[in-house]
């Protein structure tokens, strides 16, 4: 049956305006803009993409009738300049989003996985889901928000120095305590990460939401102690309690070393010369780290993928981040659609490469949506392995 003309303009134009919205979503959503201002305009986004054709619909109908019915029509200014924005968004945003899908796997790295998934429900005798918005939330279908994902990433890094070959770092993100779950959710993924003993643990950001929460912080983080540290920078959503430095105390009493804003030089695996890093624009400070390269492995904590151009800038071989929680939900084959950042979904998590720098993206461990389609919370245990002749394609 032959498809008129008419409707493939029509629903192109349609899936133009989708993707024009969410990708503006998605960029401001990677920004420093202040909260309230920041909610206003995602409100008014998310209307406009679900009333913009239906009002449309109403003011043009009979526009649209001619036009279904292959009518000559002149077409009305509006229309036609929104539709040629939408139709010019297939090739601005369109084309790369296919091209950055998952299933392509254009820049990532090939690493190796070993994957656990478990609902931490079972493991501890407390309700999990403490408020009624979580309780309903856990049981929409596909949810996947108390199902921690345990990975364990055998990551081939290039550069990397033979002295951290089997360097073992384990990375959470993205905690996000607001009270809708219970502190042993994020305890479950801190002991469990204890008990795999990694050299150097790193946190990337979005510990907390809520006042409230600050003191749930050292009984959750305190049981774990790594031979070169535990380190942390904060992200977006930590801007929202009164003070973060309320929270950057509570996770140095936890004995966690504060690494937002500034670079630490200290000896890794084997004495070879390490350099951490803590990124955490744009919501607070970047560092000042030299740009000439030096002897020095260089490890870059950032809360969101967005730093990777500063990264290579600043000849950082590994960085970890997180922020877009692996688009909060992923289709089969196509992967996910949303991703707070400037680059869309196209880092919304896994391992990627930019030379001179691998970055590991977690999807992190909770969100304040409580929905996560297709998208478990993450756990990575991360091992550093130096690339091989045959891994060169990464």
């Amino acid at each position: 049956m032959d498809f008129p003309l008419p409707w493939l303009v029509i629903l192109a134009a349609l899936i133009g305006h989708f993707g024009l919205n969410v990708a503006i979503y998605n960029r401001i959503n990677g920004t420093a803009i202040p909260r309230w201002t920041l909610k206003r305009i995602t409100k008014a986004l998310l209307a406009w993409t679900l009333l913009g054709p239906i009002l449309i619909t109403f003011f043009y109908y009979e526009f649209l009738l001619d036009f279904f019915w292959g009518q000559p029509v002149q077409t009305p200014l509006l229309i036609g300049c929104y539709s040629s924005l939408c139709f010019l968004t297939w090739v601005v945003f369109g084309i790369p989003w296919i091209i950055w899908r998952p299933i392509f796997k254009l820049e990532w790295v090939d690493a190796e996985r070993r994957v656990e998934s478990l609902d931490v429900q079972a493991t501890t005798g407390n309700e999990l889901a403490l408020t009624s918005k979580c309780k309903l939330a856990r049981h929409l279908p596909w949810n996947q928000i108390l199902e921690l994902s345990v990975e364990e990433v055998e990551l081939p890094v290039r550069g990397l120095p033979d002295g951290l070959d089997g360097y073992r770092i384990a990375h959470l993100s993205d905690i996000h305590l607001t009270g809708d779950i219970h502190p042993d959710f994020a305890g479950y993924a801190v002991l469990r990460a204890a008990q795999w003993q990694p050299d150097l643990m790193a946190l990337t950001g979005d510990i907390i939401d809520k006042q409230i929460c600050v003191d749930w912080l050292v009984d959750i983080f305190s049981p774990v102690d790594c031979r070169d540290g535990c380190f942390f920078v904060l992200g977006n959503h930590d801007t929202r309690i009164v003070d973060s430095r309320q929270t950057r105390e509570a996770m140095s009493r936890a004995g966690w070393t504060d690494l937002g804003g500034r670079s630490l030089r200290l000896p890794l695996a084997s004495g070879v010369d390490g350099m951490l890093i803590g990124n955490e624009y744009p919501w607070y400070s970047r560092p000042q780290v030299p740009t000439e390269n030096d002897s020095a492995f260089r490890i870059l904590l950032s809360h969101s993928p967005d730093q990777l151009w500063w990264a290579r800038r600043h000849h950082v071989s590994l960085m970890l981040a997180g922020h877009t929680h692996g688009g909060q939900g992923r289709l089969p084959f196509v992967g996910p659609i949303l991703g707070p950042s400037y680059h869309g979904s196209r880092f919304a998590a896994g391992d990627f490469y930019r030379t001179p720098t691998t970055l590991h993206v977690s999807r992190g461990l909770s969100g304040t949506h409580l929905l996560r389609i297709n998208c478990r919370p993450e756990l990575s245990l991360i091992t550093l392995r130096v690339q091989s002749s045959a891994d060169e394609s990464i």
